[in-house]
């Protein structure tokens, strides 16, 4: 009898134990339903995961963008919640967090691999890439077609990835590549391309959406010769969140031919980013273009001289008033939609000469006084640069100059070499930064490029 009761408890304890398997094994189940779309759902609120950089995300002028971003703002407004952009430093930080529960879903291109599908559940658009030799389009030299003409050809690139894989292609092609190694931490794989399209050296390589999107700003580039085998990347979600990846998957299938999807499209990989310009209107007449009595009638206010103010003007629209810049800014002045709400343009009102004039001044004006601790002298540096990128990413840069013994109150050599080194994953991820990428040499040149046209007007218009 004791050893039958002894069986009979031994069964009973398994049977409690099976049980309590499937009771666990239903409430995980039950765990995963809850904390998948419903519960996005519920806290009103999509998580995403990204990088910073010139294709995903960004802020320019006080504005968040960035072609990954357009995507998932559309796709947040699709499931009915707000978007809140978590930003990791590399791919292995974005799967990292995606799996320590601090996002729900990353929005960037991850390359697809069977070790990763352990761990991920991929989805949504299905992009191809690879890797392309930069080279100019025009000049003397005929574009490269074959990668066996690298051979005998200098090409400078960053250490790692680029730098890897012609060093494989060298082996391949038996030798003869000149490959330049580019240490230097204050040059970045983007000032390689410019690099190129200003003729400065013959060749780099690049990801083809990192060379597309450079072409709207050096149209003289030319990106046709793939250099490596196509890589597979979409978006991921963690294994327990097969409804998101599901409703990710449908709705970028339907979002390919959405209106929105095409503009953003066409924002960052096919827009021009460059504004045509014209001489001076009429040097006999003394007049730098049809805009000049607005000039003349607001720049006192922030006791500007009015060609100054023309110059800007010059620079951001070519005086045209219909200008829409890629990044949706418009008008004379061209000032971002929120700004020229905040400035006190009436609605439908962007493209009024004269409303465009004097919200610009009150938007300088305002940016003026976030420099009041800069020497006066320099403030205008400051104020001109902001103008172009953003307050944030000035302050970014004057925080660098300070940590690597430059003057912050010093715009010339000193703060604009580090506006430069914020498209640089080095400096823009050091913790004094706190907006993260920008295209530096937009604004290094901004400034430049109006103090040196208005001297030029100086001299030949008079005040």
């Amino acid at each position: 009898m004791r050893a039958t009761a002894k069986i009979f408890l031994i069964a009973l304890l398994c049977l409690c134990w099976l049980s309590g398997c499937r009771n666990k094994q239903r409430a995980s189940m039950d765990g995963e339903a809850v904390g998948d779309l419903q519960q996005i759902k519920d806290s009103g609120e999509l998580v995403v995961l990204t990088l910073y950089s010139s294709t995903s995300y960004f802020n320019y002028r006080g504005q968040d963008m960035g072609f990954q971003y357009e995507l998932s703002e559309q796709f947040a407004k699709s499931l009915g919640v707000k978007l809140r952009v978590v930003v990791a430093r590399n791919v292995q930080g974005l799967i990292k967090k995606l799996l320590a529960g601090e996002g729900d879903i990353i929005a960037y291109n991850v390359p697809i691999t069977k070790e990763l599908k352990d761990s991920l559940i991929y989805c949504g658009e299905e992009v191809i890439t690879h890797q392309v030799i930069v080279q100019r389009s025009s000049g003397k030299t005929k574009p490269l077609t074959d990668v066996t003409e690298l051979i005998g050809k200098d090409i400078y690139v960053k250490p790692g990835k680029y730098y890897d894989r012609l060093v494989n292609l060298d082996k391949e092609l038996g030798g003869g590549i000149h490959i330049h190694k580019v240490t230097n931490d204050s040059v970045s794989s983007e000032d390689l391309i410019t690099q190129v399209a200003q003729g400065k050296i013959p060749y780099t390589v690049a990801d083809n959406d990192v060379a597309k999107l450079n072409t709207t700003y050096y149209p003289n580039l030319n990106i046709k010769l793939s250099i490596s085998f196509d890589q597979r990347a979409s978006w991921a979600v963690r294994k327990d969140s097969p409804e998101l990846a599901e409703v990710a998957n449908k709705w970028h299938e339907e979002n390919m031919t959405s209106p929105a999807y095409t503009a953003s499209m066409k924002r960052y990989f096919e827009i021009s980013k460059a504004t045509p310009h014209t001489p001076i209107l009429s040097l006999r007449e003394g007049k730098i273009s049809h805009f000049d009595e607005l000039f003349k009638k607001y720049a006192s206010e922030i006791d500007w001289d009015w060609r100054l103010l023309a110059s800007l003007a010059y620079t951001e629209s070519n005086f045209d008033t219909t200008a829409v810049s890629w990044a949706g800014a418009r008008g004379l002045m061209q000032l971002m939609p929120a700004t020229a709400r905040a400035m006190g343009i009436p609605e439908g009102k962007e493209q009024n000469p004269e409303e465009s004039v004097k919200a610009a001044i009150k938007y300088i004006n305002a940016t003026a006084q976030s420099f009041s601790s800069v020497p006066q002298e320099e403030r205008l540096n400051f104020v001109l640069a902001s103008y172009n990128s953003g307050i944030g990413h000035v302050q970014d840069a004057m925080a660098l100059a300070e940590k690597y013994g430059k003057n912050k109150y010093v715009w010339k050599d000193n703060v604009e070499n580090f506006i430069l080194l914020k498209s640089n994953e080095e400096y823009f991820t050091d913790p004094v930064c706190k907006n993260g990428y920008f295209r530096g040499i937009e604004t290094y040149n901004f400034v430049r490029d109006i103090m040196g046209r208005y001297e030029t007007y100086k001299k030949k218009i008079k005040k």
